[in-house]
C-alpha cells in the first residue's frame, strides 16, 4: 500500500492509502519501524512521529515513573508509560506518555491476546511536549481523550513549563511554571513534583 508523506513543521503524519490496518497488521508496522512512534486516528489512517530525543526520555520516565510508584502505593489501579496502547472508542489507537486504569476496567485475557491494544481509555492520561510536536496538535490528541472517556489529563510543556489541565465537558485550564501538581478524580492523592523536570529544561 503507497504511502504519502505530508510534511507538517516539526511534526510529520503518514497517511496510510488503503484497506484500514487489523490490529495484527498495525503492531506488525510497529514492529517493522521500532524508531518511529506510530499512532493511527479515526479514519484508521498512520500518523508518525520521530522519537522524542533524550531530554523528553528522561522526563517521560520520570513523570511514568512517579506514576507508576503511586499507584503501586495506592493500589487502585495501574499506571503504564509510552508503550502502552489503547483502541478508543472511535477506532483510533493511541499511545499516552503516561496513564492510569482503574483494576475493575483492565481486560483479562489469555497469553496470546496481551500484545494487543486495550479497548479502552484510560481514566487519567499524561501527554509531553517534546520539540518535534506541535501544541496545537497535543491539544487536539487531549481533546481526543476527553471525547472518549478519560476523566482527566494533563499536557505537560517542558519548553514554555506549562501544564493544560483538561476534564470532560470544560475549558482546559493553563497553569504557568506550577513546582507540583494534585492529582484529582480517579488519581486524588497522587502529586506530580515539576520543580526538577523544569530545572532539566532551563537553559543556563
Amino acid at each position: 500500500m503507497p504511502l504519502v508523506l505530508h510534511n507538517l513543521g516539526q511534526y510529520a503524519q503518514v497517511l496510510l492509502r488503503g484497506p484500514v490496518l487489523t490490529d495484527d497488521e498495525f503492531l506488525e508496522f510497529c514492529r517493522e519501524h521500532e524508531d518511529l512512534r506510530v499512532e493511527s486516528n479515526a479514519e484508521g489512517a498512520l500518523e508518525i512521529m520521530p522519537q522524542p530525543g533524550p531530554e523528553t526520555g528522561i522526563t517521560n520516565n520520570d513523570i511514568a515513573g512517579d506514576l507508576r510508584a503511586w499507584a503501586r502505593a495506592d493500589g487502585r489501579g495501574r499506571a503504564m508509560g509510552s508503550s502502552a496502547l489503547f483502541r478508543l472508542a472511535n477506532g483510533a489507537r493511541r499511545s499516552p506518555d503516561a496513564a492510569w486504569v482503574e483494576k475493575s476496567r483492565i481486560p483479562q485475557r489469555a497469553i496470546e491476546g496481551r500484545s494487543r491494544p486495550w479497548e479502552l481509555c484510560p481514566d487519567f492520561v499524561v501527554e509531553i511536549r517534546s520539540t518535534t510536536d506541535r501544541v496545537s496538535i497535543l491539544h487536539q490528541k487531549m481533546l481526543e481523550w476527553m471525547d472518549n472517556g478519560a476523566l482527566l489529563g494533563w499536557l505537560v510543556d517542558p519548553l514554555e513549563h506549562t501544564v493544560t489541565i483538561y476534564r470532560p465537558g470544560q475549558q482546559p485550564e493553563l497553569l504557568r511554571e506550577p513546582q507540583s501538581l494534585p492529582g484529582e478524580g480517579p488519581v486524588a492523592g497522587f502529586v506530580l513534583d515539576l520543580a526538577p523536570i523544569w530545572a532539566d529544561w532551563t537553559i543556563e
